[in-house]
């Protein structure tokens, strides 16, 4: 068999070695496999994989409630996934997808823009990918690309951004009022669990390929991010469509919390109330809850 191809192969590995502040990389190289990385999160240690599971078969099989509703009650339900890299949004995403119909529930996950695309209004290409009566879509990346990467890597320029600002609260506003639902998940992960699970995928070749360019130059404009997530949390949590933000420095917790806050949002018949109980608020909550890292990487 031919060797896999990787491409970014000893890039992170570089970065931590040479780029990394000294902080991060003692962080980084002392933890234990399970250990969270994070100061500031609740729990030290990752949940045991067994209890995880435990918890998530029954929310799952609430999934399955939940899409039936959908169908037969011609819901429209919209799910964003946002969240830096390796955050965990496939993961989540990916714990809906599993147990549910692709006819129902869909996952879009928009390619880079053609030359049309980028000549159209921002939001065209996102509305064709709105869900019909008894659909639900899972955006893993949405409109906010403009909000955070695009600015981070000059793929726009600033009046495009006050622009998406500008016209964003109405955008949203208008699929509300229309009676679509809109649920807006934020993962949060760590610059140190963050640099830890790059640095899995640049050592498996089988996961190698969740590597991209923009992620290897995107270790070095962490505070960049930041200033941009801020600043869209600012501008874009409202009552019409609030944001959650989920600490996802323990996969497994985080998971979990997403799937309890998404099914606790929808208002399907037979749902247990013993199973959908409320996210830990320890790990879940509205921006207040997001804790920002700074590090000087020089923006």
């Amino acid at each position: 068999m031919s060797e896999i191809p990787m491409p970014f192969a000893g890039e992170v590995t570089a970065f931590l070695q040479a780029r990394a502040p000294e902080e991060l990389r003692r962080a980084v190289e002392e933890a234990r496999k399970r250990d969270t990385l994070a100061g500031h999160y609740p729990y030290p240690r990752w949940m045991k994989k067994s209890d995880y599971l435990a918890a998530l078969k029954p929310l799952q099989a609430e999934l399955v409630k939940m899409q039936h509703w959908i169908d037969a009650a011609g819901q429209r339900v919209i799910v964003i996934f946002e969240g830096r890299d390796t955050a965990g949004k496939s993961g989540a995403i990916n714990r809906i997808s599993e147990v549910v119909n692709h006819r129902i529930v869909r996952v879009e996950a928009l390619p880079r823009p053609t030359d049309r695309q980028l000549r159209e209004w921002f939001f065209q290409r996102y509305v064709a990918r709105l869900p019909a009566g008894g659909e639900m879509v899972l955006f893993d990346r949405s409109w906010y690309n403009r909000a955070v990467i695009e600015p981070v890597f000059g793929f726009c320029t600033p009046d495009q951004r006050a622009r998406f600002f500008q016209q964003l609260p109405d955008f949203e506003r208008i699929l509300t009022g229309d009676g679509i639902t809109l649920i807006k998940i934020w993962l949060n992960v760590s610059r140190a669990e963050q640099l830890r699970r790059l640095l899995s995928r640049e050592n498996d070749p089988m996961r190698h390929w969740k590597l991209s360019r923009i992620d290897i130059e995107g270790l070095a404009k962490w505070d960049s991010y930041t200033h941009a997530i801020a600043e869209t949390f600012e501008r874009s949590h409202s009552d019409c469509a609030p944001w959650t933000v989920v600490r996802a420095e323990d996969k497994y917790r985080a998971r979990l919390a997403v799937l309890q806050h998404v099914l606790g949002q929808l208002d399907y018949p037979g749902k247990s109330e013993d199973v959908v109980t409320p996210p830990d608020p320890q790990i879940c909550g509205t921006p207040a809850i997001w804790e920002p890292e700074l590090w000087d990487d020089g923006s």
